[in-house]
């Protein structure tokens, strides 16, 4: 059997594939559907606010999308309403307790006074509750610019405001950090 068949055969073959492989087809312009869409437009700001729920494996930041900078108030007031369905269906749930028109959040410079209607000392409030009320506190809008992880919440219990506060914070991973009375983590 001769060489020079097969290899011209080859070269044919090979010559066809290179041509049909180019990826230019002879086909007219198509339309490939709608422009992109999920990219923010240049000199726009993307809102959102965090809220904190718990779910199968601890504590999980939610953010959701706001038109504006929200204040303590206004978050721990999405907070209250619960998780979305679609968070829901993530397995999100709050294990704050039903606390509507009762809890009221007051930002200072670098710091937020909670004030919620009862008691962390007894256990009405349990450290997963304080944990998503003061993450979702502190990763508000709190004047002084302070890091999240760096604004102080002081809960005063039963609504009392004479009471000495728990001063805690949201430490880097979502948890709950108890503050001494010098500012200090404990």
């Amino acid at each position: 059997m001769s060489r020079f068949p097969v290899r011209a055969a080859a070269t044919v073959v090979l010559t066809a594939l290179t041509a049909a492989g180019c990826g230019i087809t002879s086909t007219a312009p198509t339309p490939a559907g709608a422009p992109a869409s999920g990219i923010q437009r240049p000199g726009t700001e993307a809102r959102t606010v965090k809220l904190y729920f718990t779910g199968p494996y601890g504590i999980r930041a939610v953010n959701r999308p706001t038109d504006r900078p929200l204040s303590p108030q206004q978050a721990l007031d999405l907070l209250l309403e619960g998780p979305t369905t679609a968070e829901r269906d993530r397995g999100l749930v709050t294990q704050v307790p039903s606390m509507a028109g009762q809890l009221t959040a007051n930002a200072a410079d670098g710091a937020v006074d909670l004030y919620v209607p009862h008691t962390v000392s007894s256990g009405d409030l349990d450290v997963t509750a304080v944990t998503q009320l003061a993450c979702t506190a502190a990763h508000a809008h709190v004047p002084g610019n302070r890091p999240a992880t760096q604004v102080d919440i002081h809960i005063y219990e039963s609504l009392t405001p004479s009471r000495t506060p728990w001063t805690v914070r949201c430490g880097p991973h979502g948890t709950v950090i108890p503050v001494t009375a010098t500012g200090e983590p404990r």
